[in-house]
């Protein structure tokens, strides 16, 4: 082994050595039982984030622990072809290399372009998944645009259309006007921003007056252009203000339509004015309202955000209808909805309807990958009808077939789901699954897998034309067939009969409702087993919360506070890290702050950790469904931890260079400290293991990390080192022995969080034991037997843990160095402490640097000593040539001084009446026996100060 600890040696290499030889792949035997996992696809377009790094960390801890324990394993990985995301890049790319725009190719043109680029630059991602370990099975890698993948789409489709549960319709979406698409709530962004209120008068019709003798109503409102979609007026069916002008009507300003006031409980009597324009082709809830009032829905926007011509009107059902004049006035026509409000609120003005205008803090949405602000408009598309489908998902869960990880995500499952709205699964773009629907020219629509499947199976002639829908599938529909689809459906293969349904899902709360549901009722409509049953698809979820920056701020390109995991694992210089925060950002003026923030937090930019220590710390920092906190402290104290294995590992080889390793020892011939380690490790197996199987991998971290670090390296090495040194053949034997055992264990133990240093040393390790496989990734991973547990050693090791510990606690206060040996006095010691001191005498002395240590009848035979009480002794250390007598009595009054406030406490406590009358009589006991015991010591120090006066 290297004498350095340096992961950049050994990281790429381990994973180019695991990945050639096929380790990922499942072990292909089908009488162990299965174990799988999905990896959530990551965009094609993306790179590896911290949220990345810390799912695909936990499950990768996951899919090894089970590895390990002979189970046919399966981490299935894939990418998704984020269709929105990756038609930006190419249309940039394009536009800066060529000076042309997507509408200047075909279609077929354009994808083809996006497949050459995903060819050669859209695998960063996967690239970087390797530096951080992750043991997917590459060879069975899927993407969801491969022509197995899209044949899964078009059949999901066509049956999801067959079965009456897709159909065509024209309903409210968010609408980017900048991309021309409609997109997810997953795919927008609401900033607060300090807008306008305008509020405007508008006329009541025919001499109608309110309560107060107006002859109008006053309506708030953020978005004056809308105006021209208004359809009514709402107000309270309670409100006195309004509740007798329910059913007449209001003169539309502008325009002069006549609109009716309509009585609506979502309107907020306390709120604004208490009367509220309804535009239903422009606002969700104005779409609820209007569909509850039978309202005509008026859309006055192009695809673009501009203002129309003239305007489309729709019943609720969406048809055309002619109830409205739909011209649009000339002065508003053709120009941005934004000049537009300022030009109506000019008119307005002019018209005196403007009341006044007011600041207001608004929440806005705006499209992630756009920047627009977006629309809701009424626009034709594909949906899929959601409630039947919700059902069984809901079943399900209730169930308990499949279980939420922390399960109060459930709640957040039900509420969704028993409120679920159909789901909009076109997208207006050219990259995606193109919807296989075909139309004629007499106005039907085919749905089917080509157009010659559909002429064929309806024989058509050639005077019928066809021509395909331009829309696209969401990605999100091809992903929520991933469990399956990715295993090779529609195809019946042994993949699918053997990983269906899988075991767990791994996902951030956020994609609940985007995701894991949506996989949950298309997995249970489409997958049936043997007996015709709905399969799952997969039987627990765990959810996860975010990765924040150290102060809990979510971390974002904007803030500069963004953290790569790649230059964690690899590290980064300054002046790199500062290109890097600061390289196209959409708020350039922030990129100085952004600076200064940088070079405070990284003066020396990222030194490199290696991706085992970026790991470790994800594991330690994780809490079951929190968000958490990235602290580079932590990082640095678990890279400390790595070099710790790494040292103690190397001082194991080094004292093993001459051994012959033996599977069977004696095991009466152990000494305190053998069997004591071996017990121990057996009882941090089972905790390690209830943790790791209960997905606190928190807990068990940190139980890796105490035991590695205090019991193994602080205590049981140090002790090897004195066994080496001092012992006879057999105990050095019997300690080689152990220390190899547990070395090797622990290895294994560690490995599914921290792989590639605990394969670096294993490949070391296997020599010695002679072990013939190949890789820490297929041994047995630990487990705990009762039969080893062995607690009169942990008891016996605890005591001497304790002597040694008070010892250097000791001579620490006392400033006597580790080259000064003393002696040492034990008095008033039970037989249990006088047995051990007979057993490891050589090995208290060693430890404890002493001349030699006795045993006392009389302690009063020691003039002038230290005193300190253990458990079933009293050490007394003479302090003779040993010590300073002005520092020994400024330690003897500052412990008097402390058993004093603890005396006082007691005698606090039992002078309470109310203690003394509700607390049980064996806790009252309890303090007595406490108090008299402290007295009695106080007594003891008070002795010893009055000796050393007298010196």
């Amino acid at each position: 082994m290297e004498k350095k600890f340096d992961p950049r040696n050994f990281e790429k290499t381990i994973y180019e050595y695991w990945e050639k030889n096929g380790y990922f792949k499942p072990n292909g035997d089908l009488n162990r039982e299965s174990f799988c996992i999905m990896l959530p696809p990551p965009n094609v377009t993306g790179n590896l984030h911290m949220g990345h790094a810390f799912q695909q960390t936990i499950m990768d801890i996951i899919i090894r622990y089970h590895r390990m324990q002979g189970k046919n394993t399966l981490w299935q990985t894939g990418t998704d072809h984020a269709g929105i995301a990756t038609q930006i890049i190419i249309e940039n790319k394009i536009k800066l290399e060529e000076g042309k725009i997507r509408q200047d190719y075909r279609r077929d043109e354009f994808i083809q372009k996006i497949w050459c680029w995903k060819k050669k630059l859209g695998n960063t991602i996967n690239n970087q998944m390797r530096r951080l370990g992750n043991s997917v099975d590459w060879e069975n890698e899927r993407f969801t645009m491969d022509d197995s993948f899209s044949k899964a789409v078009k059949k999901a489709f066509i049956h999801l259309y067959n079965e009456k549960l897709i159909y065509r319709g024209i309903r409210l979406v968010n609408w980017d006007p900048k991309l021309c698409t409609a997109i997810s709530d997953l795919e927008i962004n609401n900033r607060d921003i300090q807008a306008n209120i305008w509020y405007i008068r508008y006329p009541l019709f025919n001499g109608t007056k309110t309560i107060e003798g107006k002859n109008y109503l006053t309506i708030a409102t953020t978005r004056p252009e809308t105006l021209l979609g208004d359809t009514g007026v709402a107000v309270h069916p309670n409100d006195n203000r309004y509740k007798d002008l329910i059913g007449k009507s209001v003169v539309l300003p502008i325009l002069e339509r006549i609109i009716p006031i309509i009585g609506d409980k979502f309107v907020d009597i306390n709120k604004g004015t208490g009367c509220v324009k309804i535009t239903p082709a422009h606002d969700f809830v104005d779409y609820e309202v209007g569909l509850r009032h039978n309202l005509p829905m008026i859309n006055i926007f192009t695809l673009d955000g501009c203002i129309r011509e003239y305007s489309q009107i729709y019943d609720t059902k969406g048809i055309k209808i002619n109830i409205y004049n739909n011209e649009i006035p000339k002065p508003f026509r053709k120009i941005d909805r934004f000049i537009a409000r300022k030009n109506i609120v000019q008119m307005l003005s002019k018209l005196g309807l403007l009341e006044q205008i007011k600041t207001h803090n608004l929440t806005v949405p705006y499209g992630d990958r756009s920047g627009a602000i977006i629309e809701p408009m009424l626009t034709k598309q594909w949906y899929i009808h959601m409630k039947p489908l919700a059902v069984m998902a809901i079943e399900a869960v209730k169930k308990g077939y499949i279980k939420f990880i922390p399960k109060q995500y459930e709640n957040m499952y039900f509420s969704w789901m028993s409120n679920i709205q159909d789901w909009c699964i076109s997208r207006q773009l050219w990259w995606g699954h193109r919807i296989p629907a075909w139309y004629s020219n007499d106005g039907k629509i085919y749905v089917d897998y080509s157009e010659k499947k559909i002429r064929d199976k309806n024989n058509l002639g050639t005077n019928i034309i066809l021509w395909q829908d331009n829309d696209v599938l969401d990605t999100w529909f091809s992903s929520s067939l991933w469990t399956f689809a990715a295993l090779g459906w529609p195809e019946n293969n042994k993949l699918l009969q053997t990983f269906h349904p899988t075991n767990v899902v791994v996902s951030g709360f956020d994609i609940i409702f985007f995701w894991i549901a949506r996989m949950i009722m298309l997995t249970m409509y489409f997958i049936k087993d043997k007996h015709g049953k709905s399969q799952i698809p997969f039987k627990t979820v765990y959810m996860t919360g975010l990765i924040r920056d150290d102060q809990g701020q979510k971390m974002s390109k904007s803030k500069g506070n963004v953290v790569d995991p790649i230059d964690i694992i690899d590290g980064i210089s300054l002046k790199q890290l500062l290109i890097k925060r600061t390289s196209n950002m959409l708020l350039p003026q922030l990129s100085k702050k952004i600076c200064e923030i940088t070079k405070k937090e990284f003066p020396n930019g990222i030194k490199p950790s290696g991706a085992d220590a970026m790991r470790f710390t994800l594991a330690a920092l994780t809490s079951t469904g929190r968000d958490i906190n990235w602290d580079m402290k932590r990082l640095e104290g678990y890279r400390n931890f790595c070099n710790k294995l790494w040292n103690a590992s190397r001082f194991v080889l080094m004292n093993l260079s001459h051994y012959e390793y033996h599977k069977n020892y004696q095991a009466n011939t152990l000494s305190i400290s053998d069997r004591w380690i071996l017990s121990k490790f057996n009882s941090i197996v089972k905790i390690y293991r209830e943790a790791l199987d209960s997905y606190r991998f928190d807990i068990a971290a940190n139980i890796l990390y105490d035991f590695t670090w205090n019991e193994f390296c602080d205590w049981y090495l140090e002790i090897v080192k004195i066994i080496l040194k001092n012992e006879n053949n057999i105990a050095i034997k019997n300690s080689q022995n152990t220390l190899l055992f547990v070395l090797e264990s622990l290895l294994r133990l560690a490995h599914p969080i921290i792989p590639f240093i605990t394969e670096a040393i294993w490949q070391k390790i296997k020599i010695i034991k002679k072990v013939k496989d190949n890789t820490i990734m297929y041994q047995a991973f630990p487990i705990y037997e009762k039969a080893k547990e062995d607690k009169e050693s942990e008891e016996h090791f605890d005591w001497i843990r304790q002597f040694i510990t008070e010892m250097r606690n000791i001579r620490r206060k006392m400033n006597i160095k580790l080259n000064k040996h003393i002696d040492v006095f034990l008095a008033n010691c039970s037989p249990f402490v006088i047995m051990i001191v007979k057993v490891n005498y050589n090995l208290l002395v060693k430890l404890g640097y002493l001349n030699k240590l006795t045993i006392l009848v009389d302690k009063d035979q020691i003039l002038m000593s230290i005193t300190k009480t253990i458990k079933d002794a009293e050490i007394i250390i003479p302090t003779i040539n040993t010590i300073d007598k002005n520092v020994e009595l400024n330690r003897l009054n500052q412990d008097i001084i402390q058993l004093d406030l603890e005396i006082r406490k007691i005698r606090c406590k039992l002078d309470n009446n109310n203690f003394m009358s509700r607390a049980p009589k064996s806790i009252v006991m309890q303090e007595h026996n406490k108090l008299k015991q402290l007295e009695q010591f106080i007594e003891r120090l008070m002795y010893q100060k009055i000796k050393i006066k007298n010196l």
